[in-house]
């Protein structure tokens, strides 16, 4: 059983291996040790390619040492072994791709602001631009295996756990732009209750009252 700070009335808009995807995302990515165990152990029950999916992009969130901590957890603890190729990861036979994938997929999370977005980005730096859509939506996050709604809501835990705002702005907006319902952000959110603390979830659902255009 979660312990949870608010009453969980919104998360029955989360399914539960959702519900379980997202606060394995927290974990990895903001958690303890034994936060990422407890997240993997319930992990087992629900679809492993979700969360191998899930472990792979967190690496544009956490960095190589927290993904390779959490595969390396979730290979003990599932017994699955390691696919024998992955042809996908393969750059010389998909760099192209990674990059019309990458258009793609940026564009649908950030909608009207796509350019702007791409813009800012370049002004800061133009590699960072070229890796945001190469690896970043193209290579990762238009990978198969999760679809792109459930990706979007396990970034917004990511953000809300690492208490990264400016980025959780961002991606509250791009959890709705690709399909997620208000009551699946704001069900991801109140899934993290016991990670986040009250006065961050309250702070963090007040921001989502903003993004979509309610007062809370």
């Amino acid at each position: 059983m979660m312990q949870t700070i608010l009453p969980l009335t919104i998360v029955p808009a989360l399914d539960e291996q959702t519900v379980t995807l997202v606060r394995l995302a927290a974990a990895v990515a903001a958690g303890s040790e034994a936060q990422v165990r407890r997240a993997m152990a319930e992990a087992v029950n629900i679809d492993p390619v979700w969360v191998e999916e899930l472990i792979l992009q967190s690496y544009l969130f956490a960095g190589f040492p927290r993904t390779l901590n959490a595969m390396r957890e979730w290979r003990k603890v599932s017994g699955r072994p390691a696919p024998e190729r992955d042809d996908r990861a393969r750059a010389e036979l998909n760099a192209a791709q990674w990059r019309a994938d990458g258009e793609e997929t940026c564009a649908k999370v950030y909608d009207g602001m796509y350019e702007r977005l791409r813009e800012n980005i370049a002004e800061l730096h133009p590699a960072l631009d070229a890796w945001m859509v190469v690896d970043g939506y193209g290579k990762v996050l238009s990978r198969p295996g999760l679809d792109l709604a459930r990706r979007e809501l396990c970034i917004v835990a990511v953000c809300a756990a690492a208490k990264q705002d400016r980025q959780l702005q961002s991606h509250l907006h791009g959890a709705l732009n690709v399909g997620a319902t208000p009551g699946q952000v704001v069900g991801t959110l109140v899934a993290l209750a016991d990670m986040l603390g009250e006065d961050a979830l309250r702070r963090d659902l007040a921001m989502f009252n903003k993004v979509s255009g309610k007062q809370g």
